[in-house]
């Protein structure tokens, strides 16, 4: 489980893939940037330039502006695994991502997936 090569992985590079993933079950890139910016407190133009800069997934995530409270509301499994049982804390939040991601190409409401109350 502790795989720490996706930590040095660019965002960049794997954010096609969700784009993809999103844009197949009908839901859009807008959306798909939504979850993140709701994830991560990045604004637009910050998320384009991390995408831009090649951050890895361990910056990207150790320097979001505010990463949201209501974050510790994903739950579930991903990649077999409970997503609040995940003891690293990076790989936690980079697996609370993949859950929002999955939730969306779903088809979930974006009320739901925000955690909106």
């Amino acid at each position: 489980m502790e795989n720490h090569r996706i930590y040095k992985l660019p965002v960049a590079s794997v954010y096609p893939l969700y784009v993809t993933k999103v844009e197949k079950r009908g839901r859009s890139k807008q959306e798909l940037d939504e979850i993140i910016r709701w994830l991560t407190g990045y604004s637009k133009k910050e998320l384009d330039a991390k995408l831009e800069d090649q951050t890895n997934f361990e910056d990207f995530f150790a320097n979001a502006p505010k990463m949201n409270p209501a974050r510790s509301q994903i739950t579930g499994i991903i990649c077999g695994v409970r997503v609040e049982d995940i003891p690293h804390p990076l790989m936690r939040e980079i697996r609370y991502l993949d859950k929002l991601i999955d939730e969306l190409a779903k088809g979930k409401a974006m009320e739901k997936i925000l955690r909106a109350a």
